[in-house]
């Protein structure tokens, strides 16, 4: 069983069950180009990343969404940048309600972007894909030398960089906020995505969750609260004119990956203050 979104600005599926090869071919073509684009230089060596993907299945981890960036410029539409999240095979049949590990691989063929690794999470309970910003440095891999071995290799890494933000976690659903300091979250949310002139909607509108299981005030819920709202949109709010409008999701996966690292950040950094008990109001200042 599978769902998937498409708009002008990308192409997604999300499985719940390990992807194919076709599946992918079929939403995010740019994965399979058989050759680079014209605009890279001599020294690219072009490895297509279905043949990555391969080479990580044998390895233990298995795809489960992928995304590519519509572009307008034809010429790049089989070679834009795309991303792929990937499990590894001890957590490919977990399906609690919590949420599990997954690593996140960016690439593409234009000369745009090296293979790029990351560590992040899948919560059940929105099937939403939450990015781990600062748990790790994330690893990349140029295009040259032995691609597919070495994005295994830093796939290894990122799998134990994901115990260490699986942590984090356990801290964020241990810390409590008042209601000033989920305000403070949200208003400081906001700023990431939008201009402080330019911000559609309210504090109170991102706090609002979609589900009953996400009224908590920890930190956890908090966090995931506020971003689910701002990565998926569809939050009614009006713009500077006053017009009623509902915002739009982040779609395009290099916003998508700012805004989903930014907005961990800002949690481990309430995380840390809360620990430490400094004034939050100190963070959002500065």
């Amino acid at each position: 069983m599978y769902r998937f979104a498409t708009s002008s600005a990308q192409k997604t599926l999300r499985s719940q069950t390990p992807l194919s090869n076709e599946q992918i071919a079929h939403y995010a073509p740019s994965v399979t180009a058989l050759a680079p684009h014209d605009r890279v230089s001599e020294r690219y060596t072009h490895i297509p990343t279905i043949k990555v993907i391969d080479g990580l299945r044998e390895a233990g981890f298995f795809p489960f969404e992928v995304r590519q960036t519509l572009v307008r410029d034809i010429t790049r539409r089989e070679h834009t940048k795309h991303l792929v999240r990937l499990r590894h095979h001890s957590t490919v049949d977990v399906t609690s309600k919590g949420e599990v590990g997954e690593i996140v691989l960016l690439n593409s063929h234009d000369g745009s972007s090296s293979y790029q690794l990351l560590s992040g999470f899948f919560r059940f309970v929105c099937s939403n894909g939450l990015i781990a910003g600062d748990i790790t440095n994330d690893v990349r891999v140029r295009h040259s030398g032995n691609v597919v071995d070495n994005v295994i290799e830093g796939a290894t890494r990122i799998l134990s960089d994901l115990e260490v933000a699986q942590s984090r976690v356990g801290d964020y659903k241990s810390l409590s906020l008042t209601s000033d300091e989920q305000t403070l979250f949200a208003n400081a949310a906001l700023g990431l995505r939008w201009e402080p002139d330019a911000t559609p909607v309210t504090a109170d509108s991102v706090l609002t969750p979609s589900r009953w299981a996400d009224r908590g005030n920890d930190l956890w819920t908090t966090f995931n609260v506020v971003q689910e709202n701002l990565i998926k949109g569809g939050v009614a709010g009006r713009a500077r004119t006053g017009r009623r409008l509902t915002t739009k999701a982040v779609s395009g996966v290099s916003e998508n990956v700012r805004l989903n690292q930014s907005l961990w950040a800002l949690a481990d950094g309430f995380a840390k203050l809360k620990q430490n008990v400094v004034d939050i109001e100190e963070l959002v200042a500065a």
